[in-house]
């Protein structure tokens, strides 16, 4: 059994069993005011101070990752997307890359088949990404009804085309179910599960797991499952619920009565997850648009780039090194560009 994954399952049931336990003894105000405005703080901070360190590395080269022709002479087309040399091209570039996952999408498996070497797109990751990245968007829009009083527009319309079986608010005679399922509750559940197991199942992505990387995984899971159990199984309070959001948000925090342990639960998955987000990989969010392998012109057959902090220091020529070992080299039998005695001449006409 892989213990990476084992350990950030055995450490997702612990942070489950703190928030029960604290829950079902009394301590709703440490679990529903505290840790949300301490999870904040160092999501905030964190953040903040790594998006300045990266603002602050220097780039001295162009170093864009090429996945196409650079553009150089005028009868020799090149790649506009794969390989910029405009501000403009970088810039659609970049929305592809944050939109679409263009390079991910461009990413190939290789495997050895009969001693031949075959390479296939890795389509099925692309899809399960993709899936995860926007079911976790939509879920994050619909929850700022929590938070916002009274409720905008775009987010009821969303709320109304993602829960696709409440097709009663526009023909009242059909009634799947209520309340209405929300679909990116159930794809976020199935994404993560996909690329959780993925990571365990496929042996070279195993290989390079680390438990870092299996912990978020597990923690959204719990998020998407607590989420899920509390709005088809397991009930709870909303209007208690909001009453908690919208106090944490106005900074006159309540805790009322009844809302059940689940929720807590819920929200201390949520706030572990904003407290380790600034110091793991999911900063990809913010570092996507500081990499320079994406945001940097491929224009260096145009433009030589010179790096701006080279200083000038004392360089020890060939003709110096020479000049100070040219004896030794010619014993060596070392070949030399000057013989001893035309060396011996030259100096003896500069003296």
């Amino acid at each position: 059994m892989n213990r990476k994954y084992m350990f950030a399952f055995i450490a997702v049931l612990v942070l489950f069993l703190i928030a029960w336990i604290g829950a079902s003894i009394g301590l709703q105000w440490l679990f529903g005011v505290a840790v949300p405005y301490l999870a904040v703080l160092v999501f905030v901070a964190g953040f903040t101070r790594k998006v300045l360190s990266w603002s602050r590395s220097t780039v001295p080269f162009a170093i864009p990752t090429t996945g196409g022709q650079a553009k150089s002479l005028d009868w020799i087309e090149d790649a506009k997307l794969d390989n910029p040399s405009s501000k403009f091209g970088v810039f659609l570039r970049m929305v592809l890359e944050v939109v679409a996952f263009r390079s991910l999408f461009r990413n190939t498996r290789m495997k050895l088949k009969e001693g031949k070497l075959f390479y296939q797109l890795e389509i099925f990751l692309w899809v399960g990404a993709l899936a995860f990245h926007y079911a976790f968007l939509t879920v994050l829009l619909r929850h700022t009804r929590f938070f916002l009083e009274p409720v905008p527009w775009c987010v009821q319309l969303l709320e109304n085309i993602d829960s696709f079986f409440r097709i009663e608010i526009i023909y009242p005679q059909f009634q799947f179910g209520l309340p209405g399922v929300y679909l990116s509750g159930i794809v976020l559940l199935a994404a993560v599960v996909y690329l959780a197991v993925r990571r365990i199942v496929i042996p070279p992505v195993r290989y390079i797991s680390l438990a870092s990387d299996y912990f978020p995984l597990i923690l959204i899971f719990g998020i998407a499952f607590t989420g899920i159990m509390m709005r088809y199984v397991t009930k709870i309070d909303i209007n208690a619920a909001k009453q908690l959001t919208m106090g944490l948000v106005t900074l006159h925090p309540t805790v009322p009565e009844g809302i059940g342990s689940i929720f807590y639960i819920h929200l201390f998955f949520v706030c572990a997850l904003l407290a380790y987000f600034p110091f793991s990989k999911l900063m990809h969010l913010g570092g996507i648009f500081l990499s320079p392998t994406r945001n940097m012109l491929g224009n260096t057959r145009a433009y030589r780039h010179v790096n701006p902090w080279n200083y000038p220091v004392h360089v020890h020529t060939y003709d110096e090194y020479e000049e100070e070992f040219r004896e030794k080299m010619v014993e060596a039998g070392l070949p030399v560009d000057k013989p001893l005695e035309a060396a011996a001449e030259t100096a003896a006409g500069k003296e």
